[in-house]
């Protein structure tokens, strides 16, 4: 769930965006993502403290959007957490060598295996 929020009683000129896709704003219950009020208390405090949070709230100027074309996206504007697995390639290497020997020793005792049957 994304949320942009818009109040027309305010004196500066940003829109504050707040990506509540994250797991901390919602409890998943089978398929369907349920709101909690604890959830909404977090969204509340967000929007209330107008904090900047990175990758879940940014306060971005009037302006800003104009020059987007007035996207109001919020995912153009809050960027996302990369959870991508990091991997040590040294490591990932060194596993791969590992392995390759393994194949070599098993392809060998195969090879003998053969040559005793075909005797």
């Amino acid at each position: 769930m994304y949320m942009g929020i818009v109040s027309f009683h305010k004196t500066d000129t940003k829109i504050q965006f707040i990506d509540t896709s994250g797991e901390d704003f919602y409890k998943k219950e089978t398929n369907n993502n349920v709101l909690k009020p604890e959830h909404i208390d977090v969204i509340i405090q967000l929007f209330d403290s107008k904090e900047e949070k990175e990758y879940i709230s940014k306060s971005v100027d009037k302006d800003k959007i104009a020059e987007e074309n007035y996207n109001l996206s919020v995912s153009s504007y809050v960027d996302k957490k990369d959870t991508r697995e990091v991997i040590d390639i040294k490591v990932l290497n060194a596993e791969i060598k590992k392995t390759v020997k393994n194949i070599d020793k098993l392809r060998a005792e195969i090879d003998e295996i053969i040559a005793e049957i075909e005797g």
